[in-house]
């Protein structure tokens, strides 16, 4: 070892140290296709083990006795052999991102993304951008999962742009999506969604109670505005300086707009204004079709059911109308092969699915996600914690329990049912409990393979560094799982000692 590598190694923090063991050891992991199919394998043997030893558990809200259902016999074996194209063809993000992809693709083969860059964001000031970008993608929630999918590609390549590391990019906003998913400057369908359990379970307590989906939205706002910060001093101050400097090959984008660029631009402008007014038509006025039949509302509606499409079509309508104004797109022969090249780079991510599809399947129906979850809020409840320390051990057992079970709305109707009754007893408001669920939901999102989304983002990375491991990805995503959850616990901390009310009808105490 040579005496600057010594001194480098001396001078590495504790926490760099931290990330550097992370990487090693992580890389040693197999590739994510073998990875999931060893968790697999893991989850139908535990089935079996657990499911002998006739492991219960009592759910919260409804009495049932959930029983860990054994998956390798014959029941198991028949369901698993002919089950197995559905779990792969209903698997949501499959759908999701090849839609999205096509859009995007075609976006990007064209040249309309780098164009965009080029007029846009390369023309901002640079201290402004990563900020931009980060609350874009934890706005971008409101749209579901699409802003998982959307944005940590485009953002690798602004990053590329700008001469910094597309993957420090990537992870920027992966994270700030999928750990952000929290917090919002906008309702999203999280919102109703989660409040529905809400209310059931605090109907246990006091059947007269009432509340409303924007009953944490306050805590909500408050909680993107302290992300955008600290996400933006990770990836300059821990992410990017660890990635080192990007030597692939890759080019950068010069900052210098053609001719043909600029009309290709203004009739992709003029495109999208007619094709997002089209969609406003169909979604804005009061008996508008893309509305919700029964109430007239957007949040839960065919307008949201059909984000995905709409967003696909806001990206192909510009990015056709630019490539034949900008003429990089030809005719319709080249717009069929620039659709094939640019979805022929899904390949390893359309396996990857079908791997996870299964694996995740088989772990909801073995009942082994439920029986964890209620298991841990057991152990919480046990600890009789009471005042700000219970609050923040709910969190972080959410946090723990998100590792394993991904989705939003399972976790909550298990959840919520022990906890909203069990605070309310306590003199705690449920918009209180279900706040602090949504902090513990978020705070491990970027780092569980469980989100089909780790994998889907992981394949988009392996484009820059095609040796690119889950440890080294890991421990560009960990650092932002840390610090949310250091920031955001101080932030809950702050709004339940000060007492600050959380959204319209929502506090901390019960009146």
């Amino acid at each position: 070892m040579t005496v600057a590598s010594e001194t480098n190694k001396k001078k590495k923090g504790l926490f760099n140290r931290f990330l550097d063991l992370i990487e090693r050891y992580g890389n040693k992991l197999p590739d994510p296709i073998m990875l999931f199919v060893y968790i697999t394998v893991a989850i139908l043997i535990a089935s079996a083990v657990f499911g002998l030893m006739g492991t219960t558990a009592t759910h919260p809200g409804t009495g049932e006795t959930i029983k860990v259902v054994n998956l390798l016999n014959g029941a198991g074996l028949v369901r698993i052999l002919t089950e197995m194209i559905t779990n792969f063809t209903s698997f949501p993000p499959l759908g999701l991102v090849l839609v999205v992809m096509l859009g995007v693709g075609l976006a990007e083969s064209t040249g309309l993304i780098t164009a965009f860059m080029k007029a846009s964001i390369l023309k901002a000031p640079k201290k402004i951008i990563l900020p931009v970008i980060v609350l874009v993608a934890i706005c971008g929630n409101a749209a579901a999962d699409a802003a998982m999918v959307v944005l940590p590609p485009i953002v690798a390549m602004i990053f590329i742009a700008l001469g910094r590391h597309p993957l420090a990019g990537m992870a920027a906003a992966y994270a700030s999506c999928a750990g952000g998913f929290g917090a919002n400057l906008i309702l999203s369908m999280s919102d109703p969604l989660v409040y529905g359990f809400t209310e059931s379970a605090a109907h246990m307590i006091d059947p007269a109670y009432t509340g409303n989906p924007m009953i944490n939205y306050y805590f909500l706002v408050a909680s993107a505005l302290l992300l955008v910060p600290v996400a933006t001093f990770v990836t300059n101050k821990i992410v990017e300086p660890r990635l080192g400097k990007y030597e692939g090959e890759a080019e950068g984008v010069e900052a210098v707009i053609t001719p043909g660029e600029k009309k290709g631009l203004l009739w992709a402008g003029v495109s999208l204004l007619v094709a997002g007014g089209a969609f406003a038509i169909l979604a804005l006025p009061e008996n508008a079709i893309l509305r919700n039949p029964e109430d007239g509302g957007l949040i839960i509606s065919p307008f949201m059911d059909s984000i995905v499409p709409i967003m696909m079509i806001l990206f192909l309508v510009p990015a056709i109308i630019y490539g034949k104004a900008a003429g990089t797109l030809k005719d319709s022969k080249d717009f069929g092969d620039q659709l094939g090249k640019a979805m022929s780079g899904m390949g390893t991510y359309i396996v990857i699915a079908f791997v996870a599809a299964q694996m995740i399947a088989y772990f909801n129906w073995s009942n082994l996600g439920p029986i964890v979850a209620i298991k841990g809020a057991a152990i919480l409840e046990a600890l009789g914690f009471t005042g700000l320390p219970l609050f923040v051990g709910f969190i972080l057992i959410a946090a723990l329990i998100n590792l394993l079970v991904a989705s939003q709305s399972a976790k909550w109707a298990i959840l919520a049912p022990v906890f909203i009754p069990m605070f309310m007893l306590l003199n705690y408001d449920p918009a209180v409990t279900q706040a602090a669920y949504r902090v513990g939901d978020s705070l491990t999102n970027p780092i569980t393979p469980m989100l089909a989304y780790f994998a889907i983002v992981l394949t988009f990375a392996k484009k820059y560094d095609p040796k690119m491991g889950m440890g080294t990805f890991m421990s560009a995503l960990l650092p932002y799982s840390i610090a949310f959850t250091i920031m955001w616990i101080v932030l809950f901390s702050a709004w339940y000692l000060l007492g600050l009310p959380l959204g319209p009808g929502g506090g901390i105490h019960l009146k």
